[in-house]
């Protein structure tokens, strides 16, 4: 059974979680600006682009994708060791400064390849960052919630990314509008640095935190001291744990399916419907802005579960089952986006399956995350989210990998391979995690 909390007092966690949406939203918007350049970069050089294959393409994105994953692991132990304030900051400031850097290297794919890895390198630290802050910010039954929130920046970041990009490409013409892209996106990100350092501190050093609100923030913390210890695990020890790799798999199957709609789903839209770069920025703000209340929703789910009686882990679970069921409409897209079936509705019925995919993914991820402060305490929740990610980083290599080579060797079958992979992962990453964590722990030994 959960325990009462006292009644919240003050709201200045919700400000810390708005600065958190705010550094994820920077994040995605930087990250998501290639996949709306795919097809200048992949426009034969005769014409104006780049001359790449989808192949070159997959590299570029599959190079980002394997240096934040690897960075990922260190990120959160840098982040457990020097704490949330620096190291995010720090982080923003390096994918900040080479997102811009990638409007200077030209047309070879390798260079793009180089700098989009070190772009990677800062990137790693926003999910670790963010995780722990939560974890310190927010008493269990908010978690998800909070991390449901800060979790709707990735689709805030994607939809701007879908309207601001093309306009750049349309404004300033594809030679400076790519250059542009990157530039103006890189450069946002530098000013957030401002309200993160006035704004954030740990609650025992906020001045502007209620002793009420800092009770309340700590009224059902589980472990006692072990729990609210600073200083770091680890990463070899905490491999040594079940829980550690319940998470490492529930995001190594599924996190390359978002990786996939974010650098995928543009090009889809463009092959299967013959759309150009201007008319992919509705559907793909659509399914992106459709995310966000998956999002925020699949945070509520435990707390009306946990309002009824269960345990944090169990309503956690029992949420993701059902989400995990969701995702397996994806697999009907190439039925729905069939134009010589459903004429021009297919891609309006096609772009709704999708968005139900992805809504029920930012569910299932703002619930798979908070699975490690339920379990971890405090000072271990950087490192074990950073494990996770680059897990989820991972698959995210395979799955760019995957699509580039099927969409070069089998473009009439591609995208029906991928959707039904995409449709199959939660419950695959449900089953795994349940095996690992049949009955729920926490962790005191730390």
């Amino acid at each position: 059974m959960s325990q009462p909390v006292p009644t919240p007092v003050g709201k200045y966690r919700w400000v810390i979680c708005s600065l958190l949406l705010f550094s994820t939203t920077i994040n995605y918007m930087d990250r998501q600006v290639i996949s709306y350049l795919k097809e200048f970069f992949c426009t034969p050089a005769a014409q104006g682009g780049f001359g790449w294959s989808n192949t070159d393409f997959a590299h570029v994105t599959a190079a980002f994708t394997a240096f934040y994953a690897g960075m990922t692991i260190f990120a959160g132990i840098a982040i457990d060791k020097i704490g949330t304030k620096l190291g995010l900051a720090l982080a923003l400031i390096i994918w900040s400064i080479f997102g811009m850097a990638n409007a200077f290297v030209g047309r070879l794919a390798i260079m793009h390849m180089i700098v989009r890895s070190i772009f990677g390198v800062g990137e790693a630290a926003n999910f670790p960052a963010s995780i722990k802050t939560v974890a310190e910010w927010f008493p269990k039954r908010e978690r998800a919630l909070a991390t449901g929130i800060f979790n709707s920046g990735t689709n805030l970041g994607a939809m701007v990314a879908a309207i601001y990009v093309p306009w750049c490409l349309y404004h300033y013409g594809y030679q400076l509008g790519w250059k542009m892209a990157y530039i103006t996106t890189g450069a946002v990100g530098l000013l957030w640095l401002f309200f993160w350092f006035r704004f954030y501190d740990t609650p025992a050093k906020q001045s502007r935190l209620s002793k009420a609100e800092y009770e309340y923030i700590h009224a059902d913390d589980e472990g006692g001291p072990a729990n609210l210890a600073t200083g770091r695990v680890p990463w070899l020890q905490l491999l040594g744990y079940r829980q550690t790799w319940a998470f490492f798999f529930g995001k190594f199957m599924t996190d390359g399916v978002w990786w996939f709609y974010l650098f995928w789903l543009p090009d889809y839209l463009h092959k299967q419907f013959g759309m150009t770069k201007q008319e992919v920025m509705i559907p793909t703000f659509i399914v992106y802005g459709v995310a966000i209340f998956g999002s925020i929703y699949g945070g509520t789910i435990p707390m009306t579960l946990m309002k009824k009686g269960f345990d944090a882990y169990r309503a956690r679970m029992t949420a993701m089952l059902i989400l995990a069921v969701c995702p397996l409409v994806v697999i009907s897209t190439q039925y729905f986006g069939d134009v010589a079936r459903f004429g021009n509705m297919a891609s309006w019925l096609a772009v709704g399956v999708i968005c139900i995919g992805a809504a029920a993914h930012q569910a299932w991820s703002a619930n798979l995350f908070t699975t490690v402060s339920d379990m971890f305490p405090k000072k271990a929740v950087g490192s074990v989210t950073g494990i996770g990610a680059a897990a989820g980083g991972l698959g995210g290599v395979i799955v760019q990998l995957v699509a580039g080579w099927l969409t070069d060797s089998f473009p009439v079958h591609a995208y029906m391979i991928m959707f039904v992979v995409c449709g199959l992962s939660y419950l695959v990453a449900w089953s795994l995690m349940k095996a690992f964590v049949p009955r729920h722990r926490v962790i005191t030994d730390l």
